[in-house]
């Protein structure tokens, strides 16, 4: 599986943005996916997945209620989730991970619950 997020820029605090995370190869719908960011001298940090099975999603208390992540499992090669971001804050500045793999629903938080990542996009949001 190959991954390639885009959709960053740089907007206002309270603008939105939509992150896309283009998936190449087979079976794409049977993997759990995951969006992370990393800030300027921070480590990486979870921020919200999406489950294979049933589609249950999780999100990290500092985007509850303004992310939302989704899925088009596509019946072809190609695939693509979403990261749709309302109500953008300054410290939500960062490269914008997206990653897939198998795991147990336990472990969805954990980046070494990844097997593929994408390149990144930045998002800045300016105050």
């Amino acid at each position: 599986v190959q991954l390639q997020a885009s959709g960053g820029g740089l907007v206002q605090a309270g603008e939105s943005l939509r992150l896309s995370c283009a998936a190449s190869g087979r079976m794409f719908s049977n993997y759990n996916v995951g969006w992370f960011r990393q800030a300027p001298g921070k480590e990486r940090e979870f921020v919200t997945a999406i489950m294979s099975s049933g589609g249950r999603t999780y999100y990290a208390d500092s985007v509850k209620g303004r992310f939302t992540i989704s899925r088009d499992n596509a019946k072809n090669a190609k695939s693509t989730a979403y990261l749709q971001m309302n109500s953008l804050k300054p410290e939500d500045t960062a490269v914008y991970y997206c990653a897939a793999g198998y795991f147990v629903v336990s472990s969805y938080y954990q980046p070494k619950s990844y097997n593929y990542w994408g390149q990144g996009t930045l998002v800045t949001v300016s105050s």
